[in-house]
Parts: structure tokens; sequence; C-alpha cells
């Protein structure tokens, strides 16, 4: 999964306009044209396609965060300039404000069982013990299940 795989995904879940995508990069102090953001946005196919790096994703996953739970006080988190799915889906959880019960009730709504233990360890600093690094299967079906959570289709 790409980083303009999941950019479409999260705009497609909730609904993002435009507008609304090119505030929440602003939210993280990330200026975006609308131009830009169409090309982040197009399939890698097509003609006016560009690449969406870590850091250009973790500033729109930083934005995502404040849009939701509001800005923090003080100094704001500065984007990572590598990203890892374990990076990507603690953003998402921290964004939606998701408890471990959540996401294991979001992994059942895609038939994926994952046990409350092996999903505490993706949430691990790297060099802890007991870290786990997250497959992009696991990401690819998180971010399925918020689509089931948050934009059933009737």
């Amino acid at each position: 999964m790409t980083n303009n795989d999941i950019l479409r995904r999260i705009r497609y879940i909730f609904d993002y306009n435009d507008d609304k995508m090119i505030d929440i990069f602003a939210q993280a102090n990330y200026e975006i044209t609308r131009i830009d953001l169409c090309d982040l946005l197009q399939k890698d196919y097509e003609t006016n396609y560009k690449d969406c790096s870590d850091l250009i994703l973790a500033s729109f996953l930083n934005g995502l965060i404040n849009e939701k739970r509001g800005k923090r006080d003080g100094e704001q988190p500065i984007p990572e300039e590598n990203l890892t799915n374990n990076s990507i889906f603690m953003k998402l959880k921290i964004a939606l404000n998701l408890k471990a019960e959540d996401i294991l009730e979001i992994m059942d709504l895609v038939e994926y069982p994952i046990r409350k233990h092996e999903l505490t360890s993706f949430f691990r600093k790297p060099n802890h013990r007991n870290y786990t690094k997250c497959k992009g299967q696991v990401l690819r079906k998180f971010i399925k299940g918020l689509q089931l959570k948050y934009r059933p289709t009737p």
C-alpha cells in the first residue's frame, strides 16, 4: 500500500473535498496547492501522478490529528521523513481516539481477527523487546475496517 493509496482512502472514508484536505495539511503547518493535491490523489498510471513522500503523508496525518482531536499546546510535532506502517497505524489510532478494543472491533469488521497483545506490540518503541513490525496486510485491513465503520455502504 503506497502513501498515495493511504491518502486517497482517508479522503474517501471521511468524504473530504479538496478544500478540507488543504485545510488539514495547513493544520500541520504544511502548505499544499490544489494542483499538487490533485496530483497526489491521481492513480499511478495517470499522467499527472505525483509520488506522495513520507514527509507529505506524515504532515497530513499530523494535520488529521489536529483536525480530529484539536491542536495540542506548545510546539507542534515535526513530521517524520521516514514513515513505517507502525507509525501510520499509530497516527490513525491517535487521530480517531481509538482504544485497543475499538481497533479489535474494526479488525473484526474485515474478518481479520487479531489478539490484543499482537496489537499492542505494533505501538511499542522499535527498541522494545516485544515490538513487532506492522505488515502491509494488517494496515490495509485496518484502513478497510475504518471504511466499513465510518463510511458504510447502504
